[in-house]
């Protein structure tokens, strides 16, 4: 009888999110009402030329706008969200199937995935630990400076590493540094702010060299290209590395202001570091040959930049060597396969999607023309950061190179006009676009930093603004005090 009364009680009903269902339904609203309305008026540029805005661009600013919604939301799981880009491409005729998803296995995504190889082998081969407690031994007990230890570490790495690799190779150093702080699976503020800065100081590490990412061996070609002026590699690290650093040292106090760690030290810390790092023993073998590989594949790819004879060779192509060697030599096996985060991989791989999508409509054109000629008449230093602003919020949902191609034909044609040189176009362009604070598929460290768990993408989003505006307000001392001091000719004569 009991037996029957326990089996008759009514199952309990799973809640509704409404939060959740409004969002998904507001993302669906935005595209339907984008796509749908009327085709909407070229954009002219201030030499008369138009921009037209075709059906199938139209569509791809629907696209954005609900994968925009979805992603900032988690609606769904972001890789889920990326799938459906690359399906509403192909239902609704704004590019072919064949086209939308070619864009999922783009070299880019593939370097992600390498870097995401790199970082657990790290983990693996015991790599990880061997340098986290040399670096807790190092700076000691007190949270604030393993903030900085950690978030310098990260941006001297981006001087001679992509800051996708070094975001894949600091995250399982920060894992074993966070579960000596606490064994909680709850997140905390000293995770967040430890996780979600790694990849702040990754983008800010990045802008100082050439190394650091694709953006500025490109912005500094396409600048080339159209003023015929050659900017050097040493030239863009001196005006550069002060914003770079300055950034670093900022987001350091904000998230010492923001996540204040819960504990201001790790009592005995250092001596159980000290302690941890002595057990370890001697390097194994593989620990030997992993580091052997990683630092060949690195070299590799930074003297792509200094002898001409290696540029040919893809720099993705380059980093995937390393991931097949792991395999050949054992220290990964079929298993490790199932530990990649393949929803970080598919986030990507959806945002490369969207940005080609706005890049070949011409959707994305459109919308630069329509911003920048907002600022054709305004003072120079109002211009520059107008300009700066569509590289930020752009490079936050599309490729950054994509966001200095589109932003800086119509900057530099304008410019002239202002009083505005042509340099400070270039180096402004390229401050924001190696930080998108504001969303997780503007940069992958931001993506990498996620797998921690210790914060959702609508808190990375909010976190984002104000730092956002920090990143601004550091800008405009550049632009009007930093650089001209420096010698940059910021204003020309009109």
């Amino acid at each position: 009888m009991e037996k029957s009364q326990t089996l008759s009680l009514p199952k309990e009903k799973t809640p509704i999110d409404w939060k959740r269902l409004f969002f998904l339904f507001l993302g669906i609203g935005l595209f339907a009402v984008v796509y749908y309305s009327p085709l909407w008026p070229d954009a002219v540029d201030p030499e008369g030329k138009n921009f037209l805005l075709t059906k199938e661009g139209k569509g791809a600013i629907a696209v954005f706008l609900l994968a925009a919604t979805w992603w900032i939301f988690e609606v769904l799981p972001i890789g889920v969200t990326s799938l459906a880009i690359g399906i509403l491409q192909a239902l609704f005729f704004i590019r072919p199937a064949k086209t939308a998803f070619k864009d999922f296995m783009d070299p880019s995504v593939l370097f992600i995935l390498g870097s995401i190889v790199i970082g657990m082998v790290f983990t693996k081969t015991g790599l990880t630990k061997r340098i986290a407690y040399k670096m807790l031994s190092i700076v000691g007990e007190k949270t604030s400076n393993i903030y900085l230890g950690c978030f310098v570490l990260t941006a001297a790495l981006t001087h001679i590493m992509a800051h996708t690799a070094v975001a894949a190779t600091m995250f399982p150093l920060l894992i074993a540094i966070y579960a000596l702080y606490t064994d909680e699976t709850e997140p905390t503020k000293f995770g967040k702010g430890l996780f979600m800065g790694m990849a702040y100081v990754a983008g800010a590490g990045s802008i100082v060299t050439l190394l650091g990412a694709a953006r500025g061996a490109v912005g500094l070609g396409f600048y080339k290209d159209m003023t015929g002026i050659d900017i050097s590699f040493f030239q863009l690290t001196y005006y550069m590395a002060p914003v770079g650093w300055g950034m670093v040292l900022l987001i350091w106090l904000f998230f010492m202001f923001v996540c204040k760690p819960e504990q201001d030290t790790i009592p005995g810390l250092k001596a159980k570091a000290s302690r941890m790092y002595k057990e370890l023993g001697a390097w194994s073998s593989k620990e030997i040959l992993a580091t052997a590989i990683i630092a060949s594949t690195i070299l590799f790819i930074a003297l792509k930049s200094f002898v001409p004879a290696l540029d040919p060779l893809d720099k993705t192509g380059v980093l995937l060597v390393s991931t097949v060697l792991f395999f050949i030599v054992n220290i990964l096996d079929v298993n490790d396969l199932e530990e990649i985060p393949w929803n970080i991989v598919l986030l990507f791989a959806g945002a490369m999607s969207i940005g080609f999508c706005l890049w070949e409509t011409g959707a994305a054109q459109w919308m630069a023309v329509n911003w920048l000629t907002l600022f054709q008449e305004s003072p120079g230093i109002i211009f520059i950061l107008g300009m700066s602003f569509f590289v930020l919020i752009m490079t936050n949902f599309i490729m950054n190179v994509a966001a200095i191609a589109i932003s800086m034909p119509v900057a530099l044609v304008i410019a002239p006009y202002l009083g505005v040189g042509g340099e400070v176009i270039l180096f402004s362009a390229l401050v924001t676009a190696g930080m998108p604070f504001l969303t997780l598929v503007g940069a992958a460290p931001n993506a990498i930093a996620y797998n921690s768990k210790q914060f959702t993408s609508a808190q990375f989003f909010m976190y984002g603004i104000p730092m956002s505006i920090v990143l601004m307000a550091l800008l405009y001392f550049a632009v009007q005090v930093l650089w001209p001091l420096m010698g940059m000719a910021v204003y020309m004569p009109k």
